[in-house]
């Protein structure tokens, strides 16, 4: 089984959970998606970004096959993507 660890900053656990849903999971819990091959662990932390600005960094931590979570990975970052302007 392989594990990837990776962070997104200004995206709510909220949605998260909505987004990997949308890929194929059910949540088992606030903190945990499952999926046909693959769970997904959520952790939150509050980063500082200067001295007055703090964001909400969500970590996840994805675990399947390696064909899988080359897909998944992908697939959820897009949709964690923001784009400015």
């Amino acid at each position: 089984m392989a594990r990837r660890e990776r962070a997104f900053r200004g995206i709510s656990p909220r949605l998260v959970r909505h987004y990997l849903t949308n890929l194929g999971g059910d949540v088992e819990s606030d903190t945990r998606v499952v999926g046909p091959d693959w769970t997904v662990d959520i952790e939150t932390e509050a980063v500082s970004i200067t001295s007055s600005i703090e964001l909400t960094e969500v970590q996840l931590t994805f675990e399947g096959s390696e064909e899988t979570l080359d897909d998944l990975v992908e697939q959820f970052a897009q949709k964690a993507m923001r784009a400015g302007g």
